[in-house]
């Protein structure tokens, strides 16, 4: 057994505590193992973000250990008070690929060699496929199949991730990617690492000893796949991609074109054979027209019974999709057709009717109609059973986008998307304002723009986590269009995202881009915004000079809650640096900020609150300080703010987390009893609150309390 006072030991501490910071209880482990190094090694040293900065720190630790029992029996007892901070290792559902077709054609060859490589003798190469071919071809649905005939060989799961390379907007980050895949194992948000260098290994780790498949669709490079491969002996992985890129170590699985018989087998597979053997003199040219592509021949069995196939239009540019695509086009009513196009115009991950409906100026109901109608002409293909809502094939938009610019101009083309952006951004201000309705960061509405009632604060947020990649989508669309106002008034809707529901990496693009476009007031605001993700995601560098950017920009415009806000961000990076003094000194500047603020001002309302919440963060620094006296003087003060009394409400998120933070106290002390009935409040706070990892960490404190 490994001593637990040995420089290994305390390294794996370190290194398990910060890849845990993800919640609350995370991030109060890393404040505490701060507070407990700097007593142990007689001085304050910096947070170590890096292994071989972790195990300076633990050789440090372990001189002073080595001469000081007291210090090392301290130490064990805090080491197995954060240990094993999650909640249980999650499990994967069998399938997380999407569905997968009826009728598959062909294909032989390529599911061999799909197998070959995933029952191949494990020898320490990881089993990686990469299955290629152009749009429309069928290489994802190559991919899907696979997966689905496939299940006995991954009795672990089967998971999917679309990475997003198909697609105008860009691909998606390594980061929110891991987390999707992390979720389909069953890891909540909370035990993932926050910083996307941690995520990599912390996957490898969760799949290290799984029969898994893992199916990456829409890949473009090496470097965009690279975090997700690794060399678990049960784990295959199928990238899906329209080009064999080079820089990976791959089995190359090429999908090209159907013979004329398999198209003509896959064409009786979808109608029958006598519609099949009716259509003699047209089929020769349906499948010559149709080139092979899958998808172009579903798109095109209903013109089987036609008497002669129609001329091909301008658009179809002898390619198989965008010639389906301008087929079905042509048969289509004008109001639909006109909908087709203008919903192109950006790469909209998923949309609905109401969103659509905003972008045409007509009526939601018939709107509905109309994109059932463009997908089961496959035009549009649905996003998910039973969600309403919807995506385009890539050559499908391409054509689409085409189509728009050539018939609506250039003129109705930027006056759609200016609605379409009008439409995300007055959601996204509604259901953000209705999640969070006492944040001054998130402003209301006007009256006239309040959008949709939603039954109450988390269905306001799941509004905004359903549009989420929208909402990114189109802060990048309104930079382009030179709509910056509209850019920041999404960006600061992002807030409840960024503090609820800890979707940091997928929205730091965004807030860059707000960032760069923020003039005045908004400045500051999206400069907080931005160093608050960043400190989350461990980009502390960053954040600082986010925060500071911050601070200076509200000083600058005379918003004292902006600007005491501000400097209260950079005062809780330095908790997180372990630089507790300056910790202090920024909460203290900050409070000082709060005391010269009138009625007049905005944001008075909150000063109360606000003033409650740096007394918390006064005393947590002060336990790093090992002033353990003087921080429960301040925690007390600011639960008596928290907690419910004289009939107020109360703040039970607060209090608890206060609660915790003077038990912590008593227990750097070992004063089990005077913390035990703090711990015993804090539970009976959090009761009926889903808090399951602050709850875990609090049994686990009561446990230290009660075992002798």
């Amino acid at each position: 057994m490994l001593d637990p006072t040995s420089v290994a030991a305390i390294s794996a501490v370190l290194g398990a505590v910060g890849a845990g910071m993800a919640n609350e209880a995370g991030k109060w482990a890393w404040e505490s193992t701060g507070g407990v190094v700097r007593r142990i090694v007689g001085r304050e040293v910096p947070a170590p973000a890096a292994q071989d900065e972790r195990d300076d720190v633990a050789r440090m630790m372990h001189e002073r250990i080595r001469e000081d029992p007291r210090l090392a029996a301290h130490w064990r007892s805090f080491a197995s008070r954060v240990g094993g901070g999650g909640t249980g290792r999650g499990r994967p559902s069998q399938s997380h690929l999407p569905a997968s077709i009826r009728f598959f054609t062909d294909r032989k060859e390529a599911m061999r060699q799909l197998r070959r490589e995933a029952t191949r003798r494990a020898d320490g190469r990881p089993r990686v496929a990469l299955v290629h071919g152009p749009d429309g071809m069928g290489s994802s649905t190559l991919a899907v199949h696979y997966g689905a005939q496939s299940a006995e060989l991954f009795p672990d799961g089967r998971i999917y991730a679309d990475l997003g390379g198909g697609r105008t907007g860009g691909a998606r980050g390594s980061g929110t990617v891991l987390r999707v895949l992390l979720r389909q194992l069953g890891v909540p948000d909370e035990e993932m690492p926050p910083a996307t260098e941690q995520l990599g290994e912390f996957f490898r780790h969760r799949v290290a000893d799984l029969e898994l498949l893992v199916v990456l669709d829409h890949a473009y490079s090496a470097s965009q796949v690279r975090p997700f491969i690794n060399s678990a002996p049960g784990v295959f992985t199928i990238l899906v991609a329209r080009n064999p890129f080079p820089g990976i170590d791959a089995v190359r699985v090429r999908v090209g074109p159907l013979t004329d018989k398999d198209a003509k087998r896959l064409l009786t597979d979808i109608t029958d054979k006598s519609t099949v053997a009716a259509a003699r003199a047209t089929l020769p040219s349906l499948l010559a027209r149709c080139g092979g592509s899958p998808y172009a021949l579903r798109a095109a069995a209903h013109q089987l019974s036609a008497p002669t196939l129609p001329p091909r239009g301008v658009g179809a540019d002898g390619d198989p999709v965008r010639g389906a695509a301008e087929d079905n086009y042509r048969l289509l009513a004008p109001e639909t057709a006109r909908l087709y196009r203008l919903m192109a115009l950006r790469g909209w991950p998923a949309f609905d009717a109401a969103i659509a409906a905003r972008t045409t100026g007509e009526d939601p109901a018939a709107t509905a109609e109309r994109l059932e109608d463009l997908a089961d002409r496959m035009l549009l293909e649905h996003h998910g059973s039973g969600t309403g809502r919807f995506h385009y094939r890539p050559g499908v938009r391409a054509h689409a986008e085409a189509a728009a610019i050539r018939e609506d101009g250039i003129t109705a083309c930027s006056a759609a998307l200016g609605r379409t952006l009008t439409g995300y951004a007055d959601l996204a201000a509604s259901a953000a304002h209705q999640a969070l309705p006492e944040s001054w960061r998130v402003p209301a509405p006007p009256g006239d723009r309040t959008g949709q009632r939603y039954e109450d604060r988390g269905a306001a947020l799941g509004a905004l986590l359903v549009e989420a990649g929208n909402l990114v989508e189109a802060v990048r669309c309104a930079e382009e269009s030179g709509d910056p106002d509209t850019a920041v008034r999404l960006c600061r809707a992002l807030w409840p995202l960024q503090l609820k529901a800890g979707h940091h990496e997928m929205l730091l693009p965004a807030l860059r881009t707000g960032v760069r476009l923020a003039g005045g007031s908004g400045a500051g605001a999206l400069h907080a915004q931005l160093a608050h993700s960043l400190t989350e995601t461990g980009r502390w560098e960053e954040a600082e000079e986010a925060a500071r950017a911050a601070a200076h920009a509200e000083e600058s415009t005379g918003h004292k809650r902006g600007h005491a806000s501000a400097v209260e961000f950079l005062g809780l990076l330095r908790l997180r640096q372990w630089r507790y003094q300056e910790a202090y000194d920024c909460f203290e500047e900050a409070g000082g900020i709060l005391g010269t603020m009138g009625a007049q001002d905005e944001g008075a309302g909150d000063v109360p609150r606000a003033e409650a919440l740096l007394e918390r963060h006064r005393g947590r620094a002060l336990r790093g300080l090992g002033r353990r006296e003087e921080a429960r003087r301040r925690l007390e003060t600011a639960l008596s703010y928290f907690r419910p009394g004289d009939g107020a409400a109360g703040d039970t998120y607060n209090t608890a987390r206060t609660l915790t933070d003077l038990a912590e106290t008593w227990l750097d002390e070992e004063n089990t009893e005077a913390a035990l009935p703090l711990i015993e409040a804090a539970i009976t706070t959090l009761d009926g609150q889903r808090a399951e990892y602050h709850l875990s960490h609090l049994r686990r404190m009561r446990d230290r309390c009660t075992t002798p």
